[in-house]
């Protein structure tokens, strides 16, 4: 099935060479689960996007109008994903924000990948990616369209028994998956990296936050990683997988990650879709 595409409202395949999106990463994208014409983690996808747009300097989109563009680009579709990609627009030469910008707004439905059940019944396999996340605290956090270092990592591995790899700033704190947020059951404690020099803020992650309370939002070494005794990963297409193993170093599938596959299933998703 072809990808179905708006483009400013309009059924269109093309956005302008000269956009700022294309020449500078200037921009946010947020790919957003849908189950028929539910999309359970909407009003995150949404609270994210908006405080990135006013972080960046940009101009917000109207959010009814983004929703009837995802219910019009996944029509008749039992489950989709839909990528929201917001640019500042067409722009002069040069790094200087426009004086009136006019962002490009692109809504684009697609089928929602197919992870093997196994994956989530067992775990996923992982390994530690050799690049390292560099440090902007003024762009932490934000689904921006500079993922190259995300690109990068994905590189690193052609193996297909390995699902994904851990990420580290070049401290070698642990930051995330290339694609999902990490939790790990560290001394009887549920802990997650922090996000405030590095890394995307995941809905999913907020869900999770909103839904165990005492979870410790901290420093995560990859050596206090690799002694958990749970660890698991959160992604808004995806949903919970358990890690299975990391490197040389196995985990069992843990209490709260079957809790929060629950949780997932009670929003409405299914982990046979992918969600």
């Amino acid at each position: 099935m072809t990808a179905r595409m708006l483009v400013n409202g309009v059924a269109a395949e093309q956005v302008s060479a000269m956009d700022r999106g294309l020449a500078y990463g200037d921009g946010l994208f947020e790919s957003i689960r849908l189950v028929g014409t539910v999309a359970p983690l909407w009003s995150r996808h949404m609270h994210r996007l908006a405080a990135s747009c006013e972080r960046l300097r940009m101009p917000a989109p109207d959010t009814t109008q983004l929703w009837r563009e995802a219910q019009e680009v996944t029509r008749d579709m039992p489950h989709s994903v839909v990528r929201i990609t917001l640019t500042r627009g067409i722009g002069e030469r040069g790094y200087a924000l426009p004086v009136a910008p006019r962002p490009t707004r692109v809504v684009v439905a697609f089928a929602p990948p197919q992870t093997p059940r196994q994956i989530y019944a067992q775990g996923a396999r992982m390994r530690v990616c050799d690049i390292r996340l560099a440090e902007q605290p003024l762009l932490a956090g934000m689904k921006h369209l500079n993922r190259l270092e995300q690109v990068l990592a994905r590189a690193e591995w052609s193996d297909p028994v390995i699902a994904e790899g851990v990420l580290c700033d070049s401290h070698d704190r642990v930051i995330s998956a290339t694609m999902a947020n990490l939790f790990a059951v560290v001394d009887g404690e549920l802990l997650t990296p922090a996000l405030d020099r590095c890394g995307v803020a995941g809905v999913a992650r907020a869900e999770v936050l909103a839904t165990y309370t005492q979870i410790q939002v901290d420093e995560l070494t990859l050596d206090a990683l690799l002694g958990a005794s749970e660890v698991f990963l959160s992604s808004s297409v995806r949903g919970i997988l358990p890690v299975r193993s990391l490197g040389e170093r196995d985990y069992p599938v843990g209490e709260i990650t079957r809790q929060l596959q629950q949780h997932w299933r009670n929003l409405g998703f299914t982990m046979e879709q992918g969600g």
